[in-house]
């Protein structure tokens, strides 16, 4: 069952799985400055957030009923718009995406934090990934009616890697960045927000 049971035209600006999104990144973004959390300590928030988008976005690509792969190929073939086609690049991304985070399993404690990543709080780590959890949950089953909507299944594909580029940056210059920790937390708050409308756009040209 969906949030909205008819797919209705919507302002972006005013989408309420938008507003959440938001909301809940400047929750962690204040008690993260407030509490003084140590970089690693919200790098694993943002990574276990990331988790939750790939999953999502793999059940969106497997419930997809009309989808365009124009530009679209696998193994370097143009590819048709089938069954087999949706469920081999659902389950392409898995294993790619979900390979990419194994990767940052180690990257993350290892790279560049070190001795200097303080002890982590396993509660809160908990918690906040909960939070967004529910949060992509929400959002989800709110544009549920607007994702039976005809998509590039290659875009689909495609967006949840752009809103890692803030923590792969972070892996590679936050040791040694004096404000690590608000870069970080600004420039990720941008990329949901960005990509969520980015994302939810593509999807309202499908409507009109």
């Amino acid at each position: 069952m969906s949030i909205n049971s008819q797919p209705q035209k919507r302002s972006l600006f005013y989408d309420p799985s938008l507003l959440f999104l938001v909301l809940v990144n400047f929750v962690t973004i204040f008690f993260a400055v407030k509490d003084s959390w140590n970089l690693s300590t919200v790098m694993w928030i943002y990574w276990f957030q990331s988790i939750t988008i790939g999953l999502f976005n793999f059940i969106r690509i497997l419930q997809l009923k009309e989808f365009s792969t124009e530009g679209f190929k696998i193994n370097g073939q143009f590819v048709l718009p089938t069954k087999h086609t949706k469920i081999r690049t659902a389950f392409f991304f898995l294993i790619h995406y979900g390979g990419f985070h194994f990767v940052y399993l180690f990257l993350i404690p290892i790279s560049i934090f070190g001795k200097s990543s303080g002890n982590l709080d396993i509660k809160l780590i908990f918690l906040a990934a909960l939070l967004f959890f529910v949060n992509h949950l929400f959002s989800f089953l709110y544009n549920k009616p607007r994702d039976t909507k005809k998509q590039n299944i290659g875009s689909l594909m495609f967006y949840p890697y752009v809103r890692i580029i803030p923590m792969h940056l972070t892996v590679i210059f936050g040791a040694t960045a004096l404000l690590a920790l608000p870069f970080f937390l600004v420039l990720k708050t941008f990329a949901d927000a960005v990509m969520h409308v980015v994302d939810h756009a593509v999807l309202k040209k499908g409507e009109e």
